[in-house]
């Protein structure tokens, strides 16, 4: 018997949503909206112009810049043709870029105007085979908003398993290397139903998205989600939190991401207390616990926060805490998603009972297929049983809830950015007057964590924090920059000559 087949292309899904409410708002940018009917006809001709530059099925297309619609746009075309999609994270230095660009094979890349002055003067030594501008033209750049215009709408999207990779996401690597993180069309999906599940949806809600889409949970929290629903998505440029505020009220705002950081620098606003936010929901936060004080203080506006833990790896939620849980769990990451599990092991892969303290891991639907063209380091992250390993140290409590204490990969979290500290540590070993250094993290009021090099310098040495960021500037996008220096005569160092990175945390975090 033959049984009917659903198509799992993200293209396809958000093509059928153009063809079935084409009058709908899909995209507020800067002013300008952009009903799905025009998108998806902008995502045609993308598909067309992509194709005959020579993109074909699972070539990569990366996009480089600040969120704009011609981001999603190239996203959804890429997908639509069969091929993977690379968000580059506009933060990075270009030697930073070229490793990624180059890692993944990219074919095309599409830069906006403010991203081009970094990346070209790594042009002769990138792997790509044409680039596109998205708003202007230049030399050796085509612009793609014109070229998109005078190609004809791709009839058809390929067809795709729903195991084929969707998108190549890249995340800080533990070694100084990153590691490209294969998520799925289905492993998008599976995320987007779990979220909707958990904290509810409407085509009728106005998503405001300020996080930066090179983010899993910039992209794919809310905004994909919204293209699926038939929601419409307000995209800003980038974080303005007097912008945000005033963009809540304009279009009348049901959802938004964010950093705790984010709706921090909200609240200090002059105008916040005047703003009309009573078409917010609730506001979505993770990468880190919302502070009890920000709970209270959006609390007496009436808006609750949803909280959400979760990793590249996993596309991202892997827990949730929804509001009636946010004090008293507080600190807590919540529960699994309904289509999802969470256990704790030992350093055996065993299964701890609850309470104790071990490693977090993570199954089901969402979790990535591996690492780009990391075998090893995917067959170490996923075991045989199909569990991530997340590297993050935690428990479950009596009631089920997940709470995260440390980090087993040492990973410092600023301002909701992920910053590991042997990626750190490598480029400020190349100065001259560092004999040891060790990166942690300790705590900041406005950034969750501060990035703190603690260094031994060789003698007769000086340094101050000024000359080690101009020193590390060139090598390290500026939110890995330390922000802190503590000058110390040796490291501590345990008998087998490993640096004990809590006594350092002990010693400083006062």
């Amino acid at each position: 018997m033959n049984r009917p087949t659903i198509e799992s292309n993200l293209a396809a899904v958000m093509l059928r949503r153009a063809e079935l409410n084409p009058e709908r708002t899909a995209l507020i940018f800067e002013g300008e909206e952009t009903l799905f009917g025009e998108f998806g006809d902008r995502v045609r001709r993308q598909a067309t112009l992509l194709k005959a530059g020579g993109v074909c099925i699972g070539d990569r297309v990366a996009y480089l810049g600040f969120n704009h619609p011609v981001s999603l746009e190239t996203m959804f075309a890429a997908q639509a043709l069969g091929a993977i999609f690379v968000p580059l994270n506009f933060r990075l230095t270009a030697e930073e870029l070229t490793f990624m660009i180059n890692d993944a094979g990219v074919h095309t890349l599409v830069a906006d105007d403010a991203l081009r002055p970094v990346v070209e003067p790594a042009i002769p030594n990138l792997c790509c085979r044409q680039f596109f501008s998205s708003e202007s033209k230049a030399d050796g750049w085509r612009h793609v908003s014109s070229e998109r215009a005078a190609a004809e709408p791709l009839a058809f999207p390929v067809s795709v398993d729903q195991h084929d990779v969707a998108i190549i996401m890249y995340t800080s690597g533990t070694t100084g290397q990153p590691k490209g993180a294969m998520l799925t069309h289905n492993n998008i999906l599976w995320n987007n139903l779990n979220a909707m599940l958990a904290f509810g949806g409407s085509r009728d809600d106005v998503i405001l998205s300020a996080a930066p889409l090179f983010h899993i949970a910039g992209l794919n929290i809310m905004t994909l989600g919204s293209f699926h629903t038939g929601s419409t998505v307000v995209l800003l440029r980038n974080f303005d939190p007097g912008q945000v505020l005033a963009d809540i009220e304009r279009y009348n705002a049901t959802c938004m991401f964010g950093a705790p950081a984010m709706f921090l620098f909200m609240s200090q606003q002059p105008q916040f207390a005047d703003t009309d936010l009573s078409s917010i929901k609730h506001l979505i936060c993770g990468g880190a616990p919302v502070p009890e004080p920000l709970i209270e203080l959006y609390g007496a506006r009436d808006i609750d926060f949803c909280q959400g833990y979760g990793l590249t790896e996993t596309a991202p939620f892997a827990a949730f805490l929804t509001p009636e849980w946010a004090t008293s769990k507080l600190g807590s990451a919540g529960q699994p998603p309904l289509y999802g599990d969470t256990r704790i092991v030992d350093g055996n892969n065993r299964e701890l009972p609850r309470g104790e303290h071990g490693e977090v891991c993570l199954r089901g639907p969402n979790i990535m297929k591996g690492y780009w063209n990391r075998p090893e380091a995917s067959a170490e992250a996923i075991d045989k049983e199909g569990w991530f390993h997340s590297g993050d140290g935690g428990y479950v409590d009596e009631d089920g809830f997940l709470f995260i204490c440390d980090r087993l990969k040492d990973m410092v979290i600023s301002g909701g950015e992920n910053v590991y500290p042997a990626e750190v540590e490598s480029v400020l070993y190349r100065h001259e007057a560092i004999a040891e250094v060790a990166v942690i993290g300790l705590p900041d009021e406005k950034w969750g964590e501060a990035v703190t090099a603690v260094v031994a310098l060789h003698a007769d040495q000086t340094l101050t924090i000024e000359e080690l960021r101009e020193f590390a500037e060139t090598f390290l996008a500026r939110y890995k920059l330390p922000s802190r220096l503590h000058i110390v005569e040796a490291l501590p160092r345990n008998p087998a000559g490993k640096v004990l990175k809590f006594e350092l945390k002990e010693q400083l975090k006062g």
